[in-house]
């Protein structure tokens, strides 16, 4: 029983076709498109692939974005499934003033950190971090109950507000530097530390609040770029919306079919 899943950022839709819809099932194709062209996706990347049996997006792009690949998806005979946050689900409980109202990529993200982490070892306080056009920093704790969490610009966006709110400022090309002393690396390093510390400051929070030292898990397209400037123990996952897409597919999709 194949599996699609869908992964649709601000900039970027990603996909990956899978053999089964159960965790570290078998990729069988994969890809990536910038939203300008998804409307290609069904004559381009998916006419060769054989109709998956079941599908599950997360997307934070808006309605229009979503029609626009449901669209695409006409070419299958699949149900687009599409998720939203609940009070709970797959071992995460959501603590979200309103359940629904949170990012379906965070709360894909938390769950996927969460299994990853057990695959590991015994659960703890996480700390998860999404670097994108925008930064999440999410906190759960060690009975899986999703604390809150923040939402930052990312580093692209913090750069073009500068850029149009300051004289003389433009988008730079600079290094991250300890003491910058140009323009470009001081805007460059300003961003990167602003973002490093939001994380290090919810890291903060969770020892205190738990008694316990959280692990910090980190995912996202520029997730490789905080690497080299972060002072906090981390792991950087690729890929964690699509391992928690896939363990809620194992608990949507296998447990019904089972009944």
């Amino acid at each position: 029983m194949s599996f699609l899943a869908i992964d649709v950022g601000n900039t970027r839709l990603k996909w990956a076709l899978y053999a089964v819809p159960r965790p570290h099932a078998a990729v069988l194709a994969h890809g990536v498109e910038f939203l300008d062209h998804i409307d290609k996706l069904a004559e381009g990347p998916w006419a060769a692939l054989a109709a998956p049996r079941r599908m599950l997006g997360c997307v934070v792009a808006g309605d229009i974005v979503r029609r626009r690949i449901e669209e695409q998806m006409e070419i299958w005979d699949v149900a687009a499934q599409w998720v939203v946050p609940h009070a709970a689900e797959a071992g995460i409980t959501n603590g979200y003033d309103f359940p629904a109202r949170l990012g379906a990529d965070r709360w894909v993200a938390m769950i996927g950190a969460w299994h990853h982490m057990l695959g590991q070892g015994p659960a703890r306080p996480m700390v998860v971090v999404m670097v994108g056009t925008a930064v999440t920093v999410d906190a759960v704790d060690a009975s899986g109950k999703f604390l809150g969490g923040l939402i930052l610009p990312g580093h692209g966006i913090m750069l073009r507000a500068l850029e149009s709110g300051t004289a003389g400022l433009h988008v730079p090309t600079g290094d991250v530097r300890e003491f910058p002393t140009n323009t470009s690396d001081a805007l460059t390093s300003g961003g990167t530390f602003a973002i490093a510390g939001a994380v290090e400051r919810m890291l903060e929070h969770m020892r205190r609040h738990c008694g316990a030292e959280p692990k910090c898990i980190m995912t996202g397209g520029a997730g490789w770029k905080m690497a080299p400037s972060m002072s906090i123990q981390f792991e950087l996952v690729d890929n964690l919306i699509f391992d928690g897409l896939l363990q809620m597919a194992e608990h949507r999709f296998i447990e019904k079919i089972s009944l």
